[in-house]
């Protein structure tokens, strides 16, 4: 990724929600993903499949972000311009 796709997507405005868990970036060789999330607190966390994440629980890493299984439900969140 360019420079100046970094600094666009690292200064867009209104991109993450101050209220809600949102995947920074994910890092690591291909087998052993890692993700940076932001909690819904404003607390920074590592995380890795099978890591809790408030009341839910990673179940998988990709490139683009995260699987979370909370309440019974699924839902993917993507880092933000992916």
């Amino acid at each position: 990724m360019s420079n100046s796709k970094v600094n666009g997507a690292a200064t867009q405005r209104g991109a993450l929600s101050k209220h809600s868990v949102a995947v920074l970036g994910v890092f690591g060789p291909a087998n052993n993903l890692r993700a940076l999330v932001r909690l819904s607190g404003g607390r920074i966390k590592e995380v890795k499949p099978g890591s809790r994440v408030g009341s839910g629980k990673v179940i998988a890493i990709d490139a683009t972000g995260v699987m979370l299984r909370q309440s019974g439900q699924t839902k993917r969140i993507t880092i933000p311009g992916s």
